[in-house]
């Protein structure tokens, strides 16, 4: 599934570190009930490009496993840094963000979640220094 358009949307959002870049994790609702139920996460480090999060999924994964799997490990670290609060930034209670261009996957409801969309992101309230690159401690 390929995320054609630029979306944006106003939820919580989770800012966190992950092999050297900074991502962000929000959620989308696609109608009134207000459930969430769309993941978005994407890089917020400048020059990061959304690829990269499929690509780590690809080295993290085993070699046989597919896009579904794939999504899941996205969306596994997504919600382990906003439930945990490993390698949290910052989090913000009312974010305004931006998606372009990336690709979707079906989760059918893993970690609560019917669909995650990635794509490039942008925070409105992220500061520079938040999504700054960094040198991680290990490197998978």
């Amino acid at each position: 599934m390929t995320v054609d358009e630029i979306l944006s949307g106003q939820s919580r959002v989770t800012v966190f570190r992950m092999f050297g870049a900074v991502f962000g994790y929000a959620t989308h609702c696609l109608d009134d009930r207000n459930l969430g139920d769309v993941a978005v996460v994407g890089p917020l480090t400048p020059g990061v490009e959304w690829g990269r999060l499929w690509q780590m999924a690809r080295t993290m994964c085993r070699s046989s496993d597919g896009d579904g799997e794939h999504a899941r490990w996205i969306m596994a670290q997504a919600n382990r840094s906003f439930i945990c609060g490993s390698d949290v930034v910052v989090k913000f209670p009312q974010g305004a963000w931006k998606l372009a261009r990336g690709k979707g996957a079906d989760l059918g409801g893993y970690c609560n979640r019917d669909q995650l969309w990635t794509g490039n992101l942008t925070v409105e309230e992220a500061t520079p220094e938040q999504v700054a690159a960094y040198r991680p401690i290990y490197t998978a």
